[in-house]
């Protein structure tokens, strides 16, 4: 087939099928519908199937196979790698079904299959509720969800995937199936990680916990004291309640009011607390971390849909990120981190950030295939910068910083943190025996691998 050649009569056919609509190269609204966060993706899919229901995610899906069209998904379009696009293909947006329905005597939501982090906590706020969500507001529930789900709330609340309850899914022959613990409960092991392989997600049910406040400090350090303040940090860890999170980074003092002149567009170090509870609380707990000298703070107790979108990245930057999970942190490894944002490119978006584990991601369900959750601590480089003419020195940086880490590592990692790094990492971020179970699951529900624009779990090949 051509390049963005499809027959009239057929697309014709797909537009009168669907609720939603099907936009093709040329029409009004196409550069706009093929847009996605990272701006090193440039891709020029044949059809934009912009589904309203699951009739349409199922009507999307059998017509890209009747025509040989390769399918991607598209809820968020946070994936890095931009696998919510191809070239000649058909993509499933599934951007217009973004419904919350928040039951609060259950303490539950259920969520279209293309709805934001924003969808999710706004919808829940006014009940004072909340589950882990990804730390920017415009990424998808359902990829992060499905892909195991790391947040601000995860040491309190577990992973996204943890408090997985349903899942409605449209599987590569157009199907819908249901997995619960009680439906398809082999295929519901699977989603707890196992990301977009086996269907797309058109509706999933999540736990809900009360959330009656939430707290942040964001305290900021000059670049040379970042070793003392690793480390300090580390050592607070150690015996830091569950409520207690947020990430030790390296940026780009941002142009903000409570930002000094000396450290805007400067290699700042800032300590982020994020805190389940009210700002007294947090005062009192974080008290060793509040007696570190320092160049500013900002410190508020706020609704937890507002603290979901101040770190918001830009969205149209180029991207470029990837992670390394630590069995511990020790001096050596706080040195080999913090030396690593000398070179991170400044002035940029870009971020060298610390995660702190533990808590409920260490201590939730050990059969979910996500061996990564064990570990106390996740570097994760994040690069975002705006000039192709960076691309070399920020990919270059990403990778030296998990190199640099590698002597720490647990050899595993959380998918959604990576772009494409070969079939060896997808293998390494479930083990070799939650791999084999989960090709078993994708083999039974997409043999033909139509769902391979993903960190892609591949069916099992048949007896010769």
């Amino acid at each position: 087939m051509a390049p963005h050649a499809i027959a009239e009569a057929a697309l014709g056919g797909l537009r009168q099928q669907l609720t939603g609509d099907a936009i093709a190269p040329g029409d009004p609204g196409y550069d706009e519908a093929r847009a996605v966060f990272n701006g090193m993706i440039d891709r020029h899919p044949a059809v934009i199937a912009q589904c309203e229901t699951g009739a349409d995610v199922a009507r999307a899906i059998r017509f890209g196979r009747e025509n040989d069209l390769e399918i991607a998904v598209r809820g968020g379009g946070h994936s890095v790698a931009g696998m919510a696009l191809n070239d000649d293909g058909i993509v499933v947006d599934l951007r217009r079904m973004h419904t919350v329905i928040v039951n609060p005597v259950e303490r539950t939501a259920r969520i279209g299959g293309g709805a934001t982090m924003s969808h999710l906590d706004r919808a829940c706020q006014p009940y004072d509720l909340a589950t882990t969500g990804g730390r920017a507001s415009t990424t998808g529930v359902g990829g992060f969800t499905l892909g195991g789900g790391s947040g601000w709330l995860e040491r309190k609340f577990g992973l996204a995937c943890d408090n997985l309850i349903a899942v409605e899914l449209v599987t590569a022959d157009g199907s819908t199936v249901h997995a619960s613990a009680d439906e398809n409960p082999e295929l519901f092991w699977a989603l707890h990680g196992g990301g977009g392989n086996f269907g797309v997600a058109t509706a999933i049910t999540l736990k809900l916990h009360p959330l009656p406040a939430m707290s942040m400090m964001m305290l900021l350090f000059r670049p040379e004291e970042g070793l003392q303040v690793a480390r300090a940090y580390r050592d607070f860890l150690g015996s830091a309640p569950d409520e207690f999170g947020g990430g030790l980074f390296y940026l780009t003092g941002p142009p903000e009011p409570f930002v000094p002149d000396h450290l805007v567009g400067k290699l700042t170090c800032i300590l982020l607390i994020t805190y389940a509870g009210t700002e007294m609380e947090a005062r009192n707990v974080a008290e060793p971390l509040l007696a570190l000298p320092r160049e500013a703070e900002l410190i508020a107790e706020l609704p937890y849909a507002e603290l979901q979108c101040m770190l918001d990245d830009p969205p149209g930057q180029r991207n470029y990120w990837s992670a390394e999970y630590l069995a511990g942190f020790p001096d050596a490894a706080v040195d080999a981190f913090t030396a690593r944002a000398g070179t991170m490119p400044v002035p940029s978006s870009s971020q060298h950030i610390l995660f702190p584990m533990g808590g409920a991601v260490a201590a939730g369900p050990g059969d979910h295939p996500l061996p990564w959750r064990t570990a106390p601590w996740a570097v994760h480089p994040f690069g975002i910068w705006e000039s192709p003419a960076d691309d070399e020195r920020a990919v270059e940086w990403v990778r030296d910083v998990r190199a640099g880490m590698r002597p720490w590592s647990i050899g595993t990692v959380y998918l959604n943190f990576i772009g494409l790094e070969g079939e060896d990492r997808v293998l390494a971020a479930f083990g070799e025996e939650n791999y084999r179970r989960l090709a078993a699951v994708k083999t039974e529900y997409d043999p033909d691998n139509v769902f391979r624009l993903n960190h892609n779990i591949k069916p099992l090949q048949p007896a010769v």
